[in-house]
């Protein structure tokens, strides 16, 4: 998998997460989520995804 398409991946993963956390801390708090808050969970939520496409990348080259 080429390195532009894992950077996009990463980058939609990121911004979904961020998105969904943001909204359940809204349902749950009835509070908008602080920013560094949310940019910290799309960054724990790409760690995995990278992780993935590294281990689809050497088992399906």
């Amino acid at each position: 998998m080429k390195l532009w398409t894992k950077i996009i991946i990463t980058i939609i993963a990121m911004l979904v997460a961020s998105f969904l956390a943001g909204r359940l801390w809204f349902i749950a708090f009835d509070v908008l989520m602080p920013s560094y808050l949310a940019g910290m969970v799309g960054g724990l939520a790409a760690i995995p995804v990278w992780e993935l496409m590294r281990w689809i990348s050497t088992k399906y080259p």
